[in-house]
């Protein structure tokens, strides 16, 4: 169980991958996060386990790596 924020990599390119980020995460829900598109991090904050969160970036179709705690 972690909380805090996160910090992971997702191969964002442009504006809709990012949109898809923003969708999958709000579909989650239970999240706060910010997306850093032109450094392909995104910084999120939940109750969640990391492993959870990262199987939810990886269903933008992207390649998503986490980080660690920011």
């Amino acid at each position: 169980q972690t909380t805090g924020k996160q910090e992971f990599f997702v191969d964002m390119t442009c504006e809709g991958c990012s949109g898809a980020v923003t969708r999958v995460l709000n579909k989650l829900g239970g999240v706060q996060f910010e997306i850093d598109l032109p450094n392909k991090k995104v910084f999120i904050e939940s109750d969640k386990d990391t492993d959870v969160l990262l199987e939810t970036l990886k269903k933008t179709g992207k390649e998503a790596n986490y980080i660690g705690p920011k």
